[in-house]
């Protein structure tokens, strides 16, 4: 299984594992699965920090390859053609990380581990 991890997925499973749905938990620890975290989610995680809005045990430069390493959680970066994909997408989401998660998604052929309901609205395998 090929897997991404939606931020708020990937701070769960590392600070409030229990917030984590069953399917969720065992599909992060699988080790025959593929799972990615996005340089989109470390971009949100580093506006929020800085804004105040996330508070980390350290500095996101250093958290997040630290626990993406922890996790065995495979780097995922922004390409041209999942950039691009967003001119594809219906309005359904505001959220432009979330947005570029699910573009990210669908040009590489991965289901988003995510409790968003609004994901659901896109061309994308939900795990949750």
């Amino acid at each position: 299984m090929r897997l991404l991890l939606d931020t708020c997925t990937f701070l769960w499973a590392l600070a409030e594992p229990a917030r984590l749905s069953d399917k969720a938990r065992a599909a992060v620890a699988d080790a025959a699965a593929e799972v990615y975290l996005s340089a989109i989610s470390a971009w949100e995680i580093a506006v929020k920090q800085s804004r105040g809005h996330l508070e980390l045990s350290e500095p996101a430069a250093q958290y997040v390859p630290k626990y993406r390493e922890a996790l065995r959680l495979l780097e995922l970066p922004l390409d041209e053609a999942s950039a691009l994909q967003v001119a594809r997408l219906p309005k359904a989401h505001q959220d432009p990380f979330d947005r570029m998660l699910v573009c990210q998604a669908i040009t590489h052929g991965l289901a988003i581990v995510t409790p968003d309901p609004l994901i659901n609205q896109y061309p994308v395998r939900v795990l949750w």
